[in-house]
């Protein structure tokens, strides 16, 4: 899928440089700033081929994030019927206990724990079933149906797998699914961290009040388990959304990317001259993954040949601007 709202957005910005009078490099550079924050503040954005619905109701389609809030309002539901009829106690089964999944060997606690609602916290499920439709649809967008269901999975068996070695010295017991869509907004912060939510405040503050808030709460109760649950999620969601190249860029995290990644094999290959009408048909598909790897990387990860096809492109537009 090519990122056209991109292009346009750097045509823009291409144009405006030019009207300021500014030298050539300078128009390029304000022009990529530009793009990036132009992206980054921007909602619904889809740079994965993944990305589809997974279904369709009527003209309204459904994705993955739909279908996960229809499950976990399901099991809430469900919740609420066993408590009301006397047979809470099924509950007990489903959530997360480490002494029952060394003693017992029942390893289904470690994907069943997150989809316990108890009914009395009903009104704050509501809450957080609203924010994973929002956040949650705006991640599986960005990312694709696979990546972002990779997320999910990580988010829901890593803590649980924790607390389970945890286990050996301290019996953790866990339930609900609060500190698990806490690492989807996180995810949605990773990502448009300048996004601006309540009261104006960008994403990425509104995330890291949210977490003091949560650590201090569980701090005050001594609620060791839980604080390894929610600091689990919050790596997990920044670290996913980093590898796969979506989160703002960070000097160390590449350098770790780059120390561990597999070095690239190279192969000779003729070398084709493609004629002037092939390279203006393609200007436009050649020059999107350029402006991805800028706004993913910054333009010092280009190679020799993408900085010599953004400058051919540049040169192009600044022609017709004249």
């Amino acid at each position: 899928m090519k990122a056209w709202p991109r292009f346009e957005s750097f045509r823009g910005c291409v144009a405006a440089s030019t009207s300021l009078g500014m030298t050539a490099p300078s128009r390029i550079t304000l022009a990529q700033r530009q793009c990036a924050a132009f992206i980054e503040n921007m909602f619904g954005v889809t740079t994965s081929d993944d990305y589809r619905p997974v279904a369709w109701m009527g003209r309204y389609p459904v994705d993955v994030t739909t279908m996960l809030v229809g499950v976990h309002v399901a099991a809430a539901v469900f919740a609420a019927i066993l408590v009301a009829v006397g047979a809470g106690s099924i509950l007990g089964w489903l959530q997360f206990d480490s002494a029952a999944v060394w003693s017992g060997g029942q390893v289904w606690r470690l994907f069943t724990y997150a989809f316990v609602h108890a009914p009395s916290a009903l009104l704050w499920f509501a809450i957080e079933m609203y924010m994973l439709f929002v956040f949650g649809r705006e991640v599986e967008r960005f990312v694709g149906r696979r990546a972002y269901i990779a997320l999910y999975l990580i988010l829901l068996i890593t803590p649980p797998a924790l607390l389970t070695v945890w286990g050996l010295w301290e019996r953790s017991v866990v339930a609900g699914s609060p500190a698990l869509h806490f690492g989807i907004f996180v995810a949605f912060a990773t990502i448009y961290p300048r996004a601006e939510l309540f009261l104006r405040i960008m994403a990425k503050w509104v995330a890291l009040i949210l977490a003091a808030v949560y650590t201090l709460q569980l701090l005050a109760y001594h609620a060791w388990s839980e604080l390894v649950v929610v600091w689990t999620t919050i790596g997990a969601a920044f670290l996913f959304i980093e590898w796969s190249g979506a989160g703002p860029e960070l000097a160390w995290w590449t350098a770790v990317k780059t120390r561990f990644a597999p070095r690239p094999k190279y192969r000779i290959v003729p070398k084709v001259g493609p004629t002037r009408a092939a390279e203006s048909e393609d200007a436009d598909a050649s020059i999107d993954p350029i402006l991805d790897k800028i706004s993913k990387f910054g333009i010092g990860s280009l190679t020799a040949g993408e900085r010599r096809r953004l400058n051919r492109e540049r040169e192009r537009l600044l022609k017709k601007s004249d």
